[in-house]
């Protein structure tokens, strides 16, 4: 485990971890081991091109790559030139030092991030897009699980080598909120993504 490696890695790891310093992550009763249960995708059409769309799956497809703890797979998604935690002091520069910050997050045994994209859109550059979605952060502290929430925001590049989009920007899009349980983690998920919470 390398603090600072996850301060840096971790889409608002440096706002996540001062929130926990100054008011604390609720904890939540029970066993302290990483919940990986599935997030739900979003529901809503919004209208899309088809450029946008293949953005949206490669986005759902980087989000599984951590789920399934697959670091090859997750390293196929950066761009050479990526930056992570971009608009930050800390950021992480190149797929290489991404891959080796990231190292926790995607072996996921005591750090689990969990995103899905609510909206992609592309603009006047038909090679770069912007893809935001909620998360859920969920580390284990003396045993408990703590949750936060929030919105992450990617750029992605489509590589004019081979055609493929990959991640050249990734930040925060919000404050992290911290949440009692993972059940009210999937509500502000839910509702994030605009989806039944009942």
């Amino acid at each position: 485990v390398r603090p600072v490696a996850h301060r840096r890695a971790v889409r608002f790891a440096l706002a996540l971890a001062l929130l926990a310093a100054t008011s604390g992550f609720a904890a939540a009763a029970g066993e302290g081991a990483i919940d990986a249960k599935p997030l739900p995708l979003a529901s809503k059409r919004i209208a899309a091109t088809s450029d946008e769309c293949a953005v949206w799956r490669r986005e759902q497809s980087f989000a599984r790559s951590v789920e399934s703890h697959d670091t090859r797979a997750f390293a196929s998604h950066l761009h050479a030139g990526t930056v992570f935690n971009a608009g930050s002091a800390d950021a992480d520069r190149g797929s290489d030092a991404v891959v080796q910050s990231w190292a926790d997050i995607v072996d996921g045994k005591t750090i689990a991030l969990r995103w899905r994209p609510g909206v992609v859109q592309i603009g006047g550059e038909p090679t770069i897009a912007v893809s935001r979605g909620p998360y859920i952060l969920q580390r284990v502290r003396d045993g408990k699980p703590v949750f936060g929430v929030g919105l992450y925001q990617t750029v992605w590049v489509r590589d004019a080598r081979d055609g493929v989009w990959r991640v050249l920007f990734d930040g925060s899009a919000s404050a992290p909120q911290a949440m009692d349980d993972r059940a009210a983690a999937d509500r502000c998920f839910r509702q994030a993504l605009r989806l039944p919470t009942g």
